[in-house]
């Protein structure tokens, strides 16, 4: 589904993402974990265009993208849920979802309202009134009527309550069966990824350093790698 290979990303003359592969196939759920500053943002944007890499590799199925504007890569099928959200706070919650689809439907897709009645309850409220957490839920939906077979996310978890938190894992979960979609995720909070994620990569210093399937993880050792 999904291939990174040997992919390099630098800012300015300092190397931020260093070799760094790996692979998330269909319907996998990949949890990309480390510390603040470690480089975990930077290769989530690296991944969808919004930073440029050095070298390497990034495939979707048969499709090469490195080096292919943002757009491009949505096109082929990987879409992007930036850490603070970034919806836009003026426009209703049914303009932000419309302002998302690929092509000329001007109606919500029955899957987006079933998966978050939420959003359907408030389709006429805007964006910015919105909670933290009905927020996070806004952004992924406008990420999924993209028609996305990879969603990218970077800290999902950032400013919502545990409880919300406990959702959003479960519709991820469901929407990736039913969907067919891969994911990645950026994540410090290591509950929530250990709802939703089957495997488990330790970003630090740019490199992965750890990569473990759910059924054999070593918490204790993922969480000496969360803290300073």
């Amino acid at each position: 589904m999904l291939e990174v290979s040997h992919l390099n990303v630098f800012h300015g003359e300092s190397q931020a993402i260093r070799d760094v592969s790996f692979r998330v196939g269909n319907c996998e759920s990949v949890a990309i974990m480390g510390r603040n500053g470690m480089g975990k943002t930077t290769l989530l944007k690296a991944l969808i265009g919004m930073l440029p890499s050095r070298s390497g590799s990034i495939r979707v199925e048969s499709h090469e993208l490195a080096g292919c504007p943002s757009h491009q890569r949505v096109l082929r099928g990987l879409a992007f849920v930036p850490q603070g959200r970034m919806i836009f706070s003026q426009l209703t919650v049914e303009e932000n979802i419309l302002v998302g689809l690929r092509h000329a439907q001007r109606t919500v897709p029955e899957y987006i309202y079933r998966f978050f009645p939420v959003l359907a309850e408030m389709k006429s409220r805007r964006g910015g009134n919105l909670s933290g957490g009905q927020q996070q839920m806004l952004a992924i939906a406008r990420a999924l009527v993209t028609d996305p077979k990879v969603l990218i996310l970077d800290e999902p978890t950032e400013g919502i309550q545990p409880s919300i938190i406990k959702d959003i894992a479960r519709i991820l979960n469901l929407l990736r069966v039913e969907r067919q979609i891969a994911i990645v995720v950026s994540e410090q909070v290591l509950s929530f990824a250990l709802d939703l994620a089957d495997r488990f990569l330790v970003i630090d210093g740019g490199r992965i350093v750890h990569d473990e399937a759910r059924a054999q993880l070593d918490q204790d050792r993922v969480k000496s790698f969360l803290t300073i």
